[in-house]
């Protein structure tokens, strides 16, 4: 009569047990010594039906359990918030006249910055281009208000100074502080994402961080469409970063 291995079950002639293997390891045991492998499904332990060994019998894991939040607090009655827009409203700056060094010759800026006690620069409300923001990449869709939408534009001049206007062949409906995405005119300083300021049912104006050389800077692949930024609290433009 052949051998047959017996793996890690024990064999006794006077009381036969089952053979079985783990659904893991692969070893052969008595199936009385394997176990129901039970894990967190929901708030409860569920039975996930493998026969294990001692060995690899896990335990369940409780990072699986959901998280069980508790109620929010009662209201406080007459409550006084902190007026955050106000608080961090930037027009904190002290002007001071033009000066330099005279050891270094080396300009001093005009006015001190304030800082917070978190490091943060308090500055003048700014505007214009701000820095590493794709067209391409326009949220079409807020709430149920469209965006990317192309205007028809019809001329986009400059009169000399930091001052850009553009005039649409429609009405543009759009209102003071509206954001746009502007590319392909001749001039890259006039191109970015910048708020407006409307002056008429079909034109309106924005500011760049310089100012471009009079006369008309649309080209063959001008485009301009609405946008939707965000903005840093107490902001109502676009922050000027660079060009």
């Amino acid at each position: 009569m052949s051998y047959r291995p017996h793996g890690r079950a024990t064999v006794n002639a006077n009381s036969p047990k089952a053979f079985a293997r783990c659904d893991r390891c692969g070893f052969i045991y008595n199936h009385s010594q394997l176990q129901f492998q039970f894990d967190y499904r929901g708030p409860q332990l569920q039975n996930l039906r493998f026969l294990v060994c001692e060995p690899c019998l896990d335990k369940p894991q409780p990072q699986l359990k959901p998280l069980i939040l508790t109620e929010d607090p009662l209201p406080v009655v007459n409550a006084r918030p902190e007026d955050y827009n106000y608080a961090n409203t930037g027009y904190l700056a002290a002007p001071y006249p033009t000066q330099t060094d005279v050891g270094t010759g080396i300009p001093i800026p005009e006015s001190d910055d304030l800082i917070t006690e978190g490091g943060d620069n308090l500055t003048t409300q700014p505007y214009g281009k701000p820095l590493g923001l794709d067209p391409n990449a326009i949220m079409p869709l807020s709430s149920t208000t469209a965006y990317d939408v192309v205007l028809p534009i019809l001329s986009v001049t400059s009169n000399g100074t930091t001052i850009i206007t553009v005039t649409c062949s429609q009405v543009h409906n759009l209102s003071t502080n509206a954001q746009v995405a502007i590319e392909g005119l001749s001039n890259s300083a006039a191109c970015g994402f910048f708020s407006i300021v409307v002056t008429t049912a079909t034109a309106f104006t924005y500011t760049v961080s310089s100012p471009i050389i009079s006369g008309s800077l649309i080209t063959g692949t001008s485009r301009i469409v609405t946008a939707n930024v965000g903005l840093p609290n107490g902001y109502v433009q676009i922050p000027l970063v660079g060009n």
